[in-house]
């Protein structure tokens, strides 16, 4: 059964990179078909993907379908546009002798791949503002629930964590950081890791607008490098309430009293927002009797955890957790609109040398199939809302101004108007040309990357499920499920 199952989870998967994926790059060299047809160009090919075709087909219109070996993208042949030789091959057609399109005309059918993503992302982003996204109460706390005493750099090397040193306490609520306000804990994270701040003399730095006991001010935090991928943390995880969904039969906890659904508290005096809180207490403290306070229903009971002296693992009592989750209905134009912003910090980041976000950092082809996968394991609308990030990402890239890209062609084509002549075809397919070897380049040192990551990830999961761990050390990157 296992095996069908598994079988089962990896076509969905697949089909779902196919669909979404696929579907994400085909509209958007449908864009450039439509406007190209309805601008009266002439269209040779429509492939999806680079390099030697895997197959195609001549339709009715005389266009050439075609599916590429190489999934970076995909393009449309207009020869009338732009002499894309060393990408697309010898065009078929005489291009000296077919009447050159006009400015305007240039400037709908490059921008048109672009204008078709956000249309398909605001349809997507449609879907998801009536039937509801799934959120838990991790993803959408700003609370502090749990701060690390000690952070692992990029090194190894081991050093009392940012938050500590700050002073930050459990319960503190962020409110912005960087003056940039921020509503979840993913946008807590983007935020920080995307950061540039530094001090006078170059340590890395973080402003958090903490709200405290009623008190707003701001904390100066100064950020650390750590884990494989070399990101900022801070050392703190979401705060939420642990809700009792499992109670092992004939366990210490059932014979305390504990009943499913409470919610924990208090352990002693000690406030639980985090399940990492939760395993530190009652490890530190197996040789005597834990008061538990839990909410149940509309009353608070107090329950005595004995001691666990010799028990392997003294917070293992028998209780499962879960946290509250709901379904948050966004707007279309917030759902895009926030995508757009976490792209634009994201590029912006790029190009600040103060940042710790380099192209290591970003995923290609591998990485965004690896997503999907994770996503249609879970619920087909994070698949829809991955879906949306990724055609405004599409958009937004492929209006840069660099050459191979829509962008660029906008450049070019103004750089004619301006000059009332055309730059010199060579000068063009050679710079084409050349950023397209050095586009190529990027996706394989990317995707280099992608696959370390998965590889390094599937490994520690499988460390993780043969050694029965306890919730992670640097819970910033693993919150509750």
């Amino acid at each position: 059964m296992d095996i069908f199952t598994t079988l089962f989870s990896s076509a969905w998967s697949i089909l779902m990179v196919a669909v979404f994926f696929g579907g994400s790059i085909f509209i958007h060299e449908l864009g450039h078909f439509l406007a190209a047809r309805r601008r009266g160009l002439i269209v040779e090919r429509f492939s999806i993907g680079f390099g030697p075709k895997i197959f195609s087909w001549k339709g009715k219109d005389g266009v050439e379908y075609r599916l590429s070996w190489l999934p970076l993208g995909g393009y449309v042949s207009l020869p009338q546009l732009a002499d894309m030789r060393a990408i697309e091959g010898t065009p078929d057609a005489n291009v000296k002798s077919l009447p050159p399109p006009n400015y305007a005309t240039k400037m709908i059918v490059f921008g048109a791949g672009a204008f078709f993503n956000i249309l398909f992302a605001l349809a997507l982003a449609c879907i998801i503002w009536g039937v509801g996204l799934p959120t838990s109460a991790d993803q959408t706390s700003t609370r502090i629930g749990y701060i690390v005493d000690k952070i692992t750099l990029s090194d190894g090397t081991s050093v009392q964590s940012p938050a500590t040193e700050a002073g930050f306490i459990v319960g503190d609520t962020i409110l912005a950081i960087d003056g940039h306000e921020v509503e979840t804990w993913s946008e807590i994270l983007q935020t920080l890791v995307t950061g540039a701040g530094r001090t006078g003399d170059g340590r890395r730095e973080a402003i958090f607008t903490i709200e405290r006991d009623g008190r707003v001010f701001d904390v100066a935090v100064h950020p650390q490098l750590s884990g494989d991928d070399k990101v900022r943390k801070v050392g703190i995880a979401p705060g939420y309430e642990l809700i009792i969904d499992s109670l092992a039969p004939g366990s210490l906890a059932a014979a305390a009293g504990f009943q499913l659904n409470d919610r924990l508290v208090f352990l002693d005096d000690t406030p639980i927002l985090h399940t990492q809180t939760y395993v530190e207490h009652l490890n530190a403290h197996p040789a005597r009797d834990v008061l538990a306070v839990v909410k149940r229903d509309d009353s608070t009971v107090t329950l005595t955890i004995p001691a666990r002296a010799d028990a392997a693992r003294a917070f293992d009592i028998g209780l499962g957790f879960t946290t509250d989750s709901t379904l948050t209905y966004p707007t279309p134009f917030k759902q895009v609109g926030d995508t757009v912003v976490t792209t634009y910090r994201t590029f912006a980041s790029l190009l600040n040398p103060h940042s710790d976000v380099g192209i290591s950092k970003l995923s290609g082809p591998v990485g965004i199939a690896r997503i999907f996968h994770m996503a249609a394991q879970a619920d087909i609308r994070y698949v829809l809302w991955f879906t949306i990030l990724v055609n405004v990402n599409l958009a937004i890239m492929n209006l840069l101004p660099i050459p191979v890209l829509d962008g660029g062609h906008m450049v070019f084509a103004t750089i004619d108007r301006i000059r009332r002549r055309a730059l010199s075809a060579e000068f063009i397919a050679r710079t084409q040309g050349a950023f397209m070897v050095l586009l190529l380049s990027m996706m394989l040192y990317v995707t280099f990357f992608d696959v370390r990551r998965w590889t390094r990830d599937s490994a520690a999961g499988r460390a993780e499920q043969a050694k029965e761990t306890t919730p992670a050390n640097e819970p910033e990157s693993a919150p509750a499920k």
